[in-house]
């Protein structure tokens, strides 16, 4: 008679499904850090905005002499800066028999890695002018450039020491953004240049941006935070952007929408139909988002020469 019998797992193996998490683990969605720089500006109602800038500052006099002497003349004038709305999309076809059959929200799952696609494409246009539409303004590494507030890690010294005096000493980059009147708040800079910030050490040793080897380091420099985005920033081009983003603004006209398509075709840039959803039983998310950004770059006293003044400066490879 038997006595081992048993129902083994191979016995049962039909019986069995697999074990699944209800949620994906995914990196932290890395969101704009233009958008959370600058400055938001309430909703464009046209594909064009214009926004006066004052460009002429008035004069004053002393009178002379005193109490017969002329008062002299001065004036005001006043530019135009434009935002000009241009568009970001993209459109994501998908079997509807896969999305039937998955064990997660597919659509779900999208969604928030498309609106960081959008982040990332709206900063790589505004910091280093990737695939920016030609009504946009220059990007502010050739902004930078073209002023003459920037340096090349290349003609510097190596030393840890010397990587300092770059960005903050005489004729660094905070001295190049203070020297067309307008003070650093904000740096965005290359993950690599992480490295380099923590290597610097003051005189007896001791790092300076890392007062524990415990706790998350907070880089600042002058009291303004260092953002390293994660989205892309271009390294080959720019390794380190300090400026006044107070005076950056951006804005929407139509904030970004989601809509799910059954029917209609996707056709390549000749016109040729790739995808006819309602004959290949697709659907197609579809993302939209239309958005403008400018940089009036105000005078003011401490320089009014329009071509060399600039709130932002650049450090390059």
């Amino acid at each position: 008679m038997p006595y081992n019998d048993i129902i083994s797992r191979t016995d049962a193996d039909a019986l069995i499904s697999e074990e699944y998490r209800d949620q994906i683990i995914q990196g932290a969605l890395t969101s704009s850090t233009v958008m959370q720089l600058g400055n938001r500006v309430s909703n464009f109602s046209k594909a064009q905005a214009r926004v006066p800038v004052l460009d002429t500052l008035p004069l004053a006099y002393f009178v002379n002499p005193s109490d017969t002497g002329l008062k002299q003349t001065t004036e005001l004038t006043w530019a135009n800066t434009y935002f000009n709305v241009e568009e970001i999309a993209v459109v994501v076809p998908m079997p509807e028999a896969v999305v039937d059959d998955a064990d997660f929200d597919i659509i779900g799952q999208a969604m928030p890695r498309i609106s960081e696609a959008f982040g990332t494409v709206f900063d790589n246009a505004v910091l280093h002018g990737t695939n920016a539409p030609a009504s946009w303004p220059t990007d502010i590494t050739a902004g930078a450039v073209a002023a003459g507030n920037n340096l090349s890690l290349a003609t510097q010294e190596a030393l840890p020491e010397d990587i300092y005096d770059t960005i903050m000493g005489t004729g660094g980059l905070l001295s190049q953004v203070e020297a067309d009147g307008y003070m650093v708040n904000g740096h965005v800079a290359a993950i690599s240049q992480k490295a380099k910030l923590r290597s610097l050490r003051a005189t007896d040793g001791v790092p300076i941006f890392n007062s524990t080897v415990q706790g998350a380091t907070q880089y600042q420099l002058d009291g303004a935070p260092v953002y390293f985005p994660r989205n892309g920033f271009d390294a080959a081009s720019t390794l380190q952007i300090a400026g006044d983003w107070s005076q950056l603004y951006w804005g929407v006209r139509q904030d970004m929408t989601f809509r799910v398509f059954t029917e209609g075709v996707v056709t390549d840039n000749l016109g040729a139909i790739v995808y006819n959803l309602m004959q290949q039983d697709m659907i197609a998310l579809r993302a939209v988002m239309r958005i403008a950004w400018a940089l009036p770059n105000p005078t003011n006293l401490v320089n009014g020469t329009a071509a060399t003044r600039y709130p932002f400066a650049v450090l390059t490879p």
